[in-house]
C-alpha cells in the first residue's frame, strides 16, 4: 500500500481513526484553502459522522458528513496541495510529507490509543493540561489540570503553540527548513521560559528532533529554567544563555525564532535579530508600543487626522495599530512573508496580536516601498525596526520628526 492509500484508509476508517490534521502546502503548488484542517468521528443521533475542522486566520468552520459523503469529502480533502498529514488512529502514528520533488514520505510508529467519539468534548489543544512540563512550569497541579490562576498564561502559551506547529510544517514543505537534521529554534526574551518549554514540548512531540535556546539577561531566571530543564531531563536539547537580544550569539543559524510579549522596541531588537539570522520562520507576540506613541506626541499630524492624536487613550491605540502594521512593512521589505493574526482572545491578554514571518525572499514591489515611505513622512516617524534593517531609515526626511536623543535610545 502507498502512502498516500495509507493515509486515505486511515481516514476511512470509522472505527479506527482518532485524529488527523493537515496543514502546509506541497512545493510548487497553489496555498489551499485552509491553513489547517482536522478530522475526526463524533456520534451523532446514532450515527457516526466525520467531523471536518476547518481553520483560517480568524476561526474554525465545523461541517459533518455521514454516510457516503464522507467518502467524497476525504477524496475531496485528499486532493487538496496540503504538505503534511499527521494521522492518530488506534493503532498507529502515521506521518506524511512531501519532498521538494514531491516525493511523499511516510513514517508509520506503533501506538495503542483510544477512540473518543463524543460529541460534546474538551475543546482540542495543542498542549497537553498534564504535560510533565506544565507541572514543572506551575501551571498545572499534580493532577494534571490548569490552576485557576494560571488559565490566562496557559492560553497564552496554548494558543501560541497552535499557530507555531502549521507554520512549520508550511516551511518545511516548501523546502525553507531543511530536515534531516536537528530543528533550530530560539526564543528571544525568553524570561520564565513559558513559551520556550512550550514550544519545545509541543515540537519534540510532533516527531522533531528539537535543539532550543532561550536567550535572557536574567540570572534568577536562568537559573530556574535550568532547573526546570534538568527535572524534565531536556538538558541536552534545551540551554539558557546570558545575552541581551541585540547581542545574542548562536552556534548554528536558527530554523525558527520566537518573542512573547518583548516590551517595546524589544520586539524591533528580536524580530531584527532574526532576520540578521536569515530565519526561515519567526513568530513573535509585540509587547507595549511606547516608541511611536512618543514620536506622535511631537508631530503635527496630516490632514483630516489630527483627532485620532488629541486623546491620549486614541493616540495609544492608533500607535499600537501603526507600530505593527510598520513593522510588517519592513519585514516585507527584507524578504519575508508576514501576517499580522489575533493569537488569543483578548480576555487572556490585551496585548494579543502575533507577526508570523516566513522568509520568501521575495523581491519588494515598488508599490510596498512607496506606500511605506508616503505613510512614515505623512505620519514623521521612524519605526525602530527600520532604522535596524533599511538602510535608508537614518535619512531624516524619512522620520523628521524624531528627536535625535530617542534613536539612540
Amino acid at each position: 500500500m502507498g502512502a498516500w492509500e495509507a493515509i486515505r484508509a486511515a481516514l476511512l476508517d470509522r472505527s479506527g481513526l482518532v485524529r488527523a490534521v493537515a496543514s502546509g502546502r506541497r512545493r510548487g503548488l497553489d496555498q489551499p484553502p485552509y491553513q489547517r484542517v482536522e478530522l475526526r468521528y463524533v456520534d451523532l443521533k446514532g450515527q457516526r459522522h466525520l467531523q471536518l475542522t476547518e481553520y483560517d486566520e480568524r476561526q474554525a468552520h465545523i461541517r459533518n458528513f455521514v454516510g457516503t459523503e464522507v467518502l467524497e469529502a476525504v477524496d475531496k480533502l485528499l486532493a487538496q496541495p496540503y504538505g503534511t498529514w499527521h494521522v492518530e488512529t488506534t493503532a498507529e502514528t502515521l506521518r506524511l510529507r512531501y519532498t521538494k520533488k514531491g516525493k511523499e514520505l511516510l513514517q508509520r510508529q506503533a501506538e495503542s490509543r483510544e477512540q473518543t467519539t463524543s460529541h460534546d468534548r474538551v475543546k482540542q489543544r495543542a498542549l497537553d493540561p498534564a504535560a510533565p512540563f506544565l507541572i514543572e512550569l506551575g501551571i498545572s497541579d499534580h493532577l494534571g489540570r490548569v490552576k485557576p490562576s494560571r488559565q490566562s498564561k496557559y492560553k497564552q502559551i496554548d494558543e501560541f503553540c497552535k499557530l507555531l506547529e502549521p507554520a512549520l510544517d508550511d516551511a518545511i514543505s516548501a523546502g525553507r527548513i531543511a530536515t534531516g537534521r536537528p530543528l533550530q529554534m530560539v526564543d528571544l526574551g525568553c524570561g520564565n521560559a513559558y513559551l520556550t518549554l512550550a514550544a519545545h514540548h509541543l515540537l519534540t512531540a510532533a516527531g522533531h528532533d528539537v535543539r532550543t535556546t532561550g536567550v535572557d539577561r536574567n540570572p534568577a531566571a536562568r537559573k530556574r529554567n535550568t532547573r526546570i530543564v534538568t527535572a524534565l531531563g531536556w538538558q541536552d536539547q534545551l540551554r539558557f544563555v546570558d545575552a541581551t537580544i541585540q547581542a545574542a550569539e548562536l552556534d548554528v543559524q536558527p530554523d525558527v525564532v520566537l518573542a512573547l510579549h518583548a516590551c517595546d522596541t524589544a520586539t524591533d531588537d528580536a524580530l531584527a535579530r532574526a532576520v540578521q539570522w536569515e530565519a526561515p520562520l519567526v513568530l513573535a507576540a509585540p509587547c507595549c508600543h511606547h516608541d511611536i506613541q512618543k514620536q506622535l506626541k511631537s508631530v503635527s499630524p496630516p490632514a483630516p487626522y489630527s483627532l485620532m492624536t488629541r486623546y491620549g487613550i486614541v493616540r495609544e491605540r492608533f500607535a499600537d495599530v501603526l507600530t505593527d502594521s510598520l513593522r510588517a512593512a519592513v519585514l516585507r521589505q527584507v524578504g519575508y512573508r508576514v501576517e499580522v493574526v489575533q493569537f488569543v482572545d483578548s480576555q487572556h491578554t490585551p496585548r494579543n496580536l502575533l507577526l508570523r514571518a516566513a522568509r520568501t525572499n521575495a523581491p519588494v514591489t515598488p508599490d510596498l516601498e512607496s506606500d511605506y515611505a508616503s505613510l512614515t513622512a505623512e505620519w514623521q516617524v521612524t519605526p525602530r525596526l527600520a532604522e535596524l534593517l533599511l538602510p535608508a531609515a537614518g535619512d531624516p526626511s524619512a522620520g523628521a520628526g524624531r528627536p535625535a536623543s530617542e534613536v539612540d535610545a
